[in-house]
């Protein structure tokens, strides 16, 4: 029993820490940054001011996960996002392929929980800096409101992941808010006035079938007349909910940190009075049986301060894929603003330009300018409205995450401050360290002169040679569609493929290459044909002339014709796809991209893999065969497909696949790290879409590890995840180690992108 008498006053309960980096925020970017840190030994504070982690993908605003695979709706091949981010969603694509968002607030908390060198703080939030400095932070206060308890969280390293940047506001950090002028920075498609200035909040409503009526008495605050005022609700229908209502936007022409209560309270007379309208204005007889089963409660934020750091990212950078000796990350969504007068414009809800590939994220927007020890990352990096419409989506947001967790790790072990990281010369440590880590950094690839791997001799039971892909379905070419091949400089090969048909026509074939090497965008065409198609089955032979002046992805080309029916496989390769000329609307792909105007964005077209079990390759014979999957592509430092597979594959008729990694002489090793085939073209959306399967097809489930003597040094069953790193309890001596896989399935050859040993 506590009595306590009567006083003037009374203090909090206050807690002291101190740690080496605190992280404010615990949305995606946040818990990549506080995860990425503490696995290099960093303690970290994670401060988080809601009761779950994730921001925006978490079961209190429920929005999925996305980057530069767009939903599968542009031309980033093999594009999602490395490192802790793709742990991440591989883990909830396997446990909760579904999509169910409370389960996904259990993955995340499962990955913070399970570090030790993270506290981790809910419910409280900062609401105090104190500076050792005018550059400097010394500290932060945080209040808790479950517990009581304000928390004085002191360290030598800051990140503020919190969507309005709490911290840095109050530490006095030079930010923007609004949309620059395109004088400013020469971005054409800098919005007007009229236009607006900031993109809004959304705030979602889930829907079931109760299989029996149920009626709606909508509250006095909601919207009367949505259908007049709400232009979108013209075309809506039932089947809409969640985050597919991403549209339900409001709050563009307010203040969208000070105004966010006033902005959500609008939004919630917008969501009753839409359900209002769907339950009781007798135009949707099929929603009589329907309730509503989730409200939001917190709208989720697009936009609001944008902080300086040493470079400001621009629309320039986004659409030429300008290069950066400091890059760290990549971005690859669409410059994706939205009407600033959200569900009640006129206007189309979004207004999306994509690039032709993926873009360059650089260090120096990862740090404020004047805050020497404060990091930035999420949503308030450095960078103008019109690239932050790119570079403001979560797997973009956590993949720079994770680069400002390693900055702080080598800014730790070096003494040094963020920025101290480009002036003293230690960016290439942090690209290596992000490398390593799973990080993928376009136009950079591994060198680890620690890794034994690269000195040892590699032999292989087999390697996979791409001669043919056996006929096993047919289809008719209703949508263009495209073959893409790893080729090699010089004469491309030859081309057998089947086609059949009950009349005579002619099928148009073409050979393309992308303008831009390690893009995937087929936009120069080297080569023509027009093919005669003969009623039945023809077997074709294409004969290209045209030479390729490097190594690269091409695309043979099967335009439109649905007299046509194509032979095609149930064989699925590493680094083989198949692309389709098709319409993609939830992210503005109407299968060509065409400016209306001189806005800074470049005509093209999309040409986008299909989702499982649909996006068959096409059954062909090469002469001579494709050689590109050999045994040293582990030692290549690129995990994923760039310009070749840069995998080992092997030969589908190899019973049992194995890799021995031989040295002149014994090594000791006690950590071995593997690469597998996830399919980075999957985008694995974190919730509501729903996914084909709980493991990739492409991913090997079972291996061994043997050393010279035979004896197993590791073996893994079930395996489901991109990278396996395995610490042995006692290191081992051996001359080599040998490596033998499970093919996936019957149509797909095991693979392997990269061996490292320590």
């Amino acid at each position: 029993m506590i009595i306590s008498e009567a006083t003037h006053s009374r203090n909090l309960k206050s807690n002291q820490l101190t740690t080496d980096f605190a992280v404010i925020g615990g949305g995606l970017a946040g818990v990549c940054t506080a995860i990425t840190a503490a696995r290099k030994g960093v303690k970290v504070v994670l401060v988080q001011d809601r009761p779950v982690l994730g921001g925006n993908s978490s079961s209190e605003v429920r929005l999925w996960i996305l980057g530069a695979t767009s939903h599968m709706g542009n031309n980033n091949r093999w594009s999602r996002e490395g490192g802790v981010i793709d742990e991440v969603l591989v883990e909830n694509t396997y446990k909760n392929k579904e999509g169910n968002a409370l389960i996904f607030d259990t993955i995340l908390l499962d990955k913070v929980l399970s570090e030790p060198n993270i506290t981790l703080l809910l419910n409280t939030a900062v609401h105090e800096v104190h500076k050792s400095d005018s550059e400097k932070i010394s500290s932060v206060k945080a209040f808790c409101s479950q517990n009581s308890t304000e928390y004085h969280i002191h360290a030598p390293l800051f990140c503020d992941a919190s969507g309005d940047g709490i911290v840095g506001f109050l530490a006095g950090a030079a930010f923007r808010m609004g949309a620059e002028s395109t004088e400013e920075f020469g971005e054409k498609f800098a919005p007007s006035k009229e236009y607006g200035e900031l993109l809004g909040h959304s705030l979602y409503f889930y829907t079931k079938d109760t299989g029996k009526p149920v009626k709606f008495t909508a509250p006095n605050f909601a919207l009367q007349d949505i259908a007049t005022e709400i232009p979108r609700f013209r075309n809506f229908n039932t089947k809409e909910y969640g985050c597919k209502l991403w549209w339900l936007e409001y709050g563009g022409r307010l203040d969208t940190v000070h105004d966010t209560e006033k902005i959500k309270m609008e939004l919630w007379k917008v969501v009753y009075g839409a359900w209002n309208y769907i339950k009781n204005s007798g135009n949707f007889p099929e929603a009589a049986t329907m309730t509503l089963e989730w409200v939001g409660t917190i709208p989720g934020k697009r936009e609001s301060r944008r902080f300086e750091g040493d470079y400001i990212l621009r629309q320039q950078d986004i659409i030429e894929q300008n290069t950066h000796d400091d890059a760290v990350a990549f971005g690859g969504w669409s410059i994706d603003l939205h009407p600033a007068d959200g569900v009640f414009s006129e206007k189309p809800g979004c207004n999306q330009w994509h690039s032709k590939g993926i873009y360059q994220i650089p260090y120096r927007c990862l740090y404020s300018k004047n805050i020497k020890n404060l990091f930035l990352t999420g949503r308030i990096i450095s960078a103008t409205h019109v690239a932050f419409a790119s570079t403001r989506v979560m797997a973009t947001a956590a993949h720079v995450g994770q680069a400002v967790g390693m900055a702080a790790f080598v800014a730790k072990e070096n003494g040094v401050n963020p920025a101290e990281i480009i002036h003293q010369n230690l960016i290439g440590q942090l690209q290596d360290e992000l490398l390593k880590s799973g990080q993928h950094i376009p136009g950079y690839e591994l060198n680890d002169r620690a890794d034994l791997v690269q000195t040892a001799k590699l032999s292989a039971s087999s390697e996979y040679v791409l001669d043919e892909l056996p006929s096993e379905l047919l289809k008719s070419l209703e949508i263009a569609t495209a073959q893409m091949l790893p080729l090699s400089e010089g004469k491309v090969p030859q081309v057998i493929f089947h086609a059949e048909a009950d009349e005579v026509t002619a099928l148009e074939v073409e050979l393309r290459i992308s303008g831009k090497l390690a893009n995937y965008t087929p936009d120069v065409i080297l080569e023509k044909q027009t093919l005669a198609i003969q009623p039945g089955r023809n077997c074709l032979h294409v004969d290209f002339s045209a030479q390729l002046t490097e190594t690269a992805y091409a695309f043979i080309v099967f335009h439109k014709n649905p007299k046509v029916k194509l032979h095609l496989t149930q064989q699925r390769v590493t680094g083989v796809i198949s692309v389709f000329n098709s319409v993609n609307k939830a992210v503005s792909n109407f299968g060509k991209q065409i400016p209306t105007e001189d806005i800074g964005v470049d005509e093209f077209e999309f040409w986008c893999p299909q989702r499982r079990p649909e996006g068959h390759n096409i059954a062909f014979k090469l002469n001579p065969s494709l050689i590109k999957f050999g045994k040293e592509n582990i030692k290549t430092g690129v995990y994923r497909p760039v310009n070749e597979p840069n995998a080992w594959v092997a030969a589908k008729e190899d019973k049992a696949p194995s890799l021995k990694i031989a040295w002149e002489e014994a090594q000791t090793i006690q950590k071995i790290e593997l690469f597998f085939d996830t399919d980075y073209d999957h985008p694995m959306e974190s919730v509501l879409m729903g996914h084909p399967e709980d493991v990739m097809p492409f991913c090997v489930r079972n291996y061994t590890v043997k050393d010279d003597l035979g004896n197993v040094v590791f073996e893994k069953t079930a395996n489901y995840q991109t990278i396996n790193s395995i610490f042995l309890d006692q290191p081992i001596t051996t001359k080599y180690l040998t490596i033998t896989l499970e093919h996936p399935s019957e149509n797909v050859p095991a693979a392997l992108f990269g061996v490292r040993c320590y």
